[in-house]
């Protein structure tokens, strides 16, 4: 495996252009899962693999789906395919996806677990990730970034301590009021395991990487969001800065509601991701301190015509004063018909 040049030899890239602060206009676009089920390409080849983290293992089909929206729609960036739960599977606890459940986990139960966990195992298990992540950057023309990603430690958490995402995570609710110092410790394992991670992404080829707090929204107090979203992000923030400068980090604590803006001055980030949740002058207030990306409710990718069109052109010229990055509050919804994603796309660009 050949590590490609330092990405800070790409910033002629529209989207490393405003990661680094800068206008671009039209913004460049990229979306959240638009990797995946509503693509008819994804679902044939995905018939091809065993199950999920086979498919996420096997960088030739990882590969071929990080690149099919890259072709179809011709986005400013690919963000590889993979998943955030490849850091509990490295490190040896039982990760599966079931049709119509999701992932499922061995339930974490205490102590002992959390002892068990190595984070020095997680880049070494995820080889075929580093694999998939050159074969893109090979792939990719010069105007097109590639985008690492990993889990936030307090969502990684969650999914280990209840065994299953969605819901209210009765048992991770319960630990942060019952036994909140082992939730400490299990945060502090799993930053070191997504700081790993993430510069190990950046050396395969990633160019910029996001942390995906994507139940941040569980923890209700400023107390608990301090602890438990920020103070872990920060850290691994700061590593990747001081390990691989230059490279941004994309923040998205979803559901943070009127915290975000004490997310982007606590935690570093080079950039915020925000959800549907958010409204537009929050997003323009954020955008005096850092580069901003999201807002565009998926359930109206979903649903297309007029109100698409003019929620798109809407986002655009609300944001069109600083560094903005088009994409949507949360993933694409898997019936979201292909033909709505090129619409977003043709709206944006004025087509």
């Amino acid at each position: 495996m050949t590590p490609i040049p330092t990405p800070q030899a790409t910033t002629a890239k529209p989207l490393l252009r405003v990661l680094n602060g800068q206008r671009v206009d039209p913004p460049p676009v990229w979306l959240m899962r638009q990797a995946g089920r509503y693509l008819p390409e994804y679902r044939e080849l995905r018939k091809q693999a065993a199950g999920f983290m086979a498919c996420c293992n096997n960088p030739e089909m990882a590969s071929e789906i990080t690149l099919q929206p890259i072709r179809r729609f011709g986005m400013d960036a690919a963000i590889v395919f993979s998943d955030i739960l490849i850091v509990p599977h490295a490190m040896g606890r039982i990760v599966r996806f079931a049709e119509g459940e999701g992932p499922l986990l061995e339930t974490l139960c205490g102590e002992a677990d959390v002892a068990a966990l190595d984070p020095d195992l997680v880049v070494p298990g995820n080889q075929p990730l580093m694999e998939t992540l050159c074969r893109v950057a090979a792939a990719l023309d010069d105007t097109t970034a590639l985008i690492g990603f990993a889990g936030a430690p307090f969502t990684l958490a969650s999914y280990m301590i209840d065994g299953r995402g969605g819901g209210v995570f009765p048992r991770t609710r319960a630990m942060t009021a019952e036994n909140p110092d082992l939730l400490d410790r299990l945060c502090a394992v799993l930053s070191e395991a997504v700081s790993q991670l993430l510069v190990a992404e950046i050396d395969a080829a990633a160019e910029a990487v996001q942390i995906f707090d994507s139940w941040a929204g569980l923890l209700d107090s400023d107390e608990s969001f301090m602890r438990w979203s920020i103070t872990p992000i920060r850290s691994i923030v700061e590593r990747v800065h001081r390990e691989r400068p230059g490279v941004p980090v994309i923040g998205f604590p979803r559901g943070a509601g009127d915290r975000y803006q004490n997310f982007v001055e606590e935690t570093g980030v080079d950039a915020i991701q925000v959800d549907q949740m958010t409204s537009l002058e929050t997003m323009k207030a954020l955008q005096t301190l850092v580069p901003v990306q999201g807002n565009l409710d998926p359930e109206l990718m979903l649903a297309g015509g007029d109100d698409l069109v003019n929620a798109v052109r809407r986002i655009r010229e609300t944001l069109s004063g600083g560094p903005h990055v088009f994409n949507l509050g949360h993933g694409v919804v898997k019936e979201t018909p292909p033909e709505h994603v090129a619409t977003l796309v043709a709206a944006l660009r004025g087509v």
